[in-house]
């Protein structure tokens, strides 16, 4: 991207929340928190100042199947971060002195979600939506933090943080040769180790409802779908964002702005490797959250009888709306090359990406819609009343 003054990379390592043992969940959340607390040469202070000197916004989470880093920075400063990076994954300090102050993080991490009512509904959903561990949520509990110890963290640094099948991936003003010769030169020597198997375990059946006295009740809906590597998965993410991609979308203007029956209300596609989601939201007020959960499953399921050739030119104009902005941020583009990486062994170019959009046509997503329809559904909901299935969703209580 050399019309860029900045560059950024996207560094994926293997291992992420799935790997966590089940009386330590959050433990690969915890140990990227205490990787960060210095390294090679630098003490947590000099390491944050490095850092800032050269002009490096950096950010670090946890997903379910890697521990993920990134950052962007002046292009000029590409080979020196990546130096520090280098320390970070390869020789960490994790000082047990700092280990309570990175606990507190992680804790805070655990209550801001009790908090956030909405996020809370997400996680209970996601984790029903798939086979154990693949629902887990990176940030743990409370009980489990308190029982990570530093061997714990050591442990999980040591068995995964290493280069077997770790993406990097950099985008934005740079020299593609000279940063791959730098890159050998500080990673050459990294010993890699062989990739645990995780053990799935069967999906949670049924509605769950989370008991909550609030005027508000929070609705989360998934249904199954196709993986990013799929070759329909454009053609459900049309189907998706004629649901729910803007103001025009049909969930917007069905249940929000026609009936008023909710403040917000959504759709997404969300993909692991191997398996998808469609992940639905709904917030709204208690006395109204029934008649909501109907007509979005309704509109939902509307969906099959298919869509027209006005709403697919109005998604198509939005897709391509945002692959432009794509262009315009590197740490964006790092980001999505990483992802495409992990799902597809490849990287996608914009022009493909643009090619695919343009080329869908409403017969064949509505073909898909016909061979898929939405169904299967798994409900989440918080609030002070539990709500009545409506039907098409599934009915086993928890």
């Amino acid at each position: 991207m050399p019309w860029l003054e900045s560059v950024a990379f996207a560094a994926s390592i293997p291992g992420g929340c799935q790997v966590d043992p089940t009386n330590r969940l959050g433990l690969g959340n915890f140990t990227c928190e205490m990787v960060q607390r210095g390294c090679g040469d630098r003490t947590s202070r000099q390491f944050v100042e490095s850092l800032e000197r050269l002009g490096t916004d950096i950010s670090a989470s946890v997903s379910i199947s890697h521990s993920n880093f990134g950052a962007s920075m002046p292009a000029a400063s590409i080979y020196n971060v990546l130096d520090i990076f280098k320390d970070l994954v390869r020789s960490p300090h994790m000082p047990e002195d700092q280990l309570e102050e990175g606990r507190s993080v992680c804790l805070q991490e655990v209550s801001a979600i009790e908090d956030d009512l909405s996020q809370k509904t997400l996680i209970e959903l996601r984790r029903r939506s798939y086979p154990q561990p693949y629902g887990r949520s990176a940030t743990g509990t409370a009980d489990s933090i308190a029982a990570i110890s530093a061997a714990d963290i050591r442990q999980y640094w040591e068995s995964f943080y290493q280069p077997q099948e770790m993406i990097l991936s950099v985008a934005g003003k740079t020299d593609f040769k000279r940063l791959c010769d730098h890159v050998e030169t500080i990673f050459s020597d990294w010993k890699p180790k062989s990739i645990e198997k995780v053990e799935q375990k069967p999906t949670e059946t049924g509605h769950f409802h989370i008991d909550q006295q609030s005027n508000q009740t929070h609705i989360g809906l998934s249904y199954p779908s196709v993986p990013y590597s799929h070759p329909d998965y454009f053609r459900a993410r049309g189907s998706v964002g004629v649901l729910s991609d803007g103001m025009s979308s049909r969930l917007f203007t069905e249940v929000r702005e026609k009936r008023g029956l909710c403040y917000t209300v959504y759709a997404s596609m969300h993909s692991m490797k191997e398996r998808g989601s469609i992940i639905v939201y709904a917030g709204t007020s208690a006395d109204r959250a029934q008649e909501t959960l109907d007509v979005t499953v309704a509109e939902i399921q509307r969906l099959s009888r298919g869509i027209q050739q006005s709403e697919l030119d109005r998604l198509k104009v939005s897709i391509r709306s945002s692959l432009v902005m794509q262009q315009e941020s590197s740490r964006s583009r790092a980001a999505s090359m990483a992802g495409d990486w992990f799902h597809l062994g490849r990287v996608r170019t914009l022009e493909e990406l643009t090619q695919i959009i343009n080329s869908l046509t409403v017969q064949e997503i509505n073909h898909y819609l016909a061979e898929h329809p939405p169904q299967n559904f798994k409900l989440v909901s918080l609030g002070p009343t539990p709500l009545e299935e409506p039907s098409g969703v599934s009915t086993a209580s928890a």
